[in-house]
């Protein structure tokens, strides 16, 4: 099934970019802004926004018509296939299962500062009405908050004997992620850990196919809550035994 993007009429092709560009807001501006779009492809482009951001920038929304199309049925993306559980279906499997307390230790690494997506799964409080790991009855979470180094990481989750490691990325220029993902990786393996425990990324721009990619066990980008992480993680548990 061959499908187009639209925004007045069904495969219309109406698309809308933005981006920045090295030069003053003037006609001039407008102008190359709107030049820039016909060189990506796109047809009858119009500049719907045009300001100034700094000395020398301007910033742009363009809107028009592209050709391009994509076969959907040929589009393949690995996902995770668990179903997510409630708090109390989890906590439930944890003492039916495991018969323990399992130990997640979580932390925005590197030089990652950003910590609304960590706190959003481990603390108490959640986010937007779901409850974080530290609110599950079996559950023990540590959460590191940010910028800790992947060799503190894992001496920590070796201290606090953990079952799950939690990845925050949220910091992604120049894939300053992928290398910091990767970096942890190699330790845990040169350590002997990376089989023995559950590893676990998320951030904005996560996928759980960038993540298996990686060497990782599962990722969870936007949209993920606490039991979505906690369900994948205790199943994994629980197949590993």
């Amino acid at each position: 099934m061959k499908i187009k993007p639209y925004g007045d009429t069904l495969n219309d092709g109406k698309v809308q970019v933005s981006f920045t560009l090295p030069i003053e807001k003037n006609q001039k501006g407008v102008a190359a802004a709107k030049e820039f779009a016909k060189s990506m492809g796109m047809i009858d482009p119009s500049v719907v926004h045009a300001e100034s951001i700094e000395n020398g920038f301007s910033f742009y929304i363009v809107y028009g018509s592209i050709v391009h199309s994509v076969d959907y049925d040929k589009i393949h993306v690995e996902e995770i296939t668990t179903k997510s559980l409630s708090r109390k279906e989890i906590e439930s499997l944890i003492e039916n299962e495991l018969g323990r307390d399992v130990v997640f230790v979580g932390a925005s690494t590197g030089t990652d500062a950003h910590t609304v997506g960590i706190d959003a799964i481990m603390n108490m409080k959640g986010f937007a009405g779901h409850y974080g790991l530290e609110r599950y009855k079996g559950i023990q979470a540590y959460n590191l908050g940010s910028q800790v180094l992947n060799e503190d990481f894992v001496r920590i989750a070796l201290e606090k004997k953990a079952d799950v490691l939690l990845v925050s990325q949220t910091v992604t220029q120049k894939d300053v992620h992928l290398k910091n993902l990767v970096e942890l990786v190699e330790l845990l393996e040169a350590e002997g850990l990376r089989d023995k425990i559950i590893l676990i990324a998320g951030g904005a721009r996560i996928t759980h196919e960038l993540a298996k990619e990686l060497g990782y066990d599962a990722g969870f980008g936007p949209g993920s809550f606490a039991e979505d992480v906690a369900t994948f993680a205790i199943t994994e548990l629980i197949n590993k035994k």
